[in-house]
């Protein structure tokens, strides 16, 4: 990353949905200088995306919890695929560690993250789990520290 890039990004990290002239405002740089590395870095898969910051309760997701999973028989990245097609699973990784896997999910109620572990606990290579509930969000931040 150069030093140009690094001030788009870091631009876009604050809003990324200011313009193309607001960037180039703050970062000093020409527009045209913005819009090419916004599309080089957009086209080379260095931004992936833009999305909202939204607050989960406000859309009836108010359960967070961390799972973990054991996965037997070499089947890790098949099934961690299969669980990440939930659109309550916000994130599944790859750790070391007692645990295979370790998820991210949003749930509507208990009732909900209940449904979710019998469902993975049904799957063919999971072996265990372990779940813990979040309490209170300190900090849960999705942007890089530019």
């Amino acid at each position: 990353m150069n030093k140009t890039e690094l001030q788009i990004v870091s631009s876009l990290n604050q809003n990324a949905r200011q313009s193309y002239r607001e960037i180039a405002r703050e970062t000093g740089l020409s527009v045209t200088a913005v819009i090419k590395t916004i599309k080089r870095l957009e086209k080379t898969g260095a931004i992936k995306g833009y999305i909202p910051l939204v607050n989960p309760e406000y859309f009836g997701f108010s359960l967070m919890a961390v799972i973990n999973l054991r996965i037997s028989q070499g089947k890790l990245l098949e099934t961690q695929k299969k669980i990440a097609l939930d659109r309550r699973v916000m994130a599944v990784f790859d750790v070391t560690g007692d645990w295979d896997s370790v998820l991210i999910g949003c749930f509507a109620d208990r009732e909900d993250l209940n449904q979710f572990i019998k469902k993975i606990l049904s799957l063919k290579y999971i072996d265990r789990t372990d779940t813990h509930l979040v309490l209170n969000v300190v900090k849960n931040e999705s942007r890089l520290p530019l």
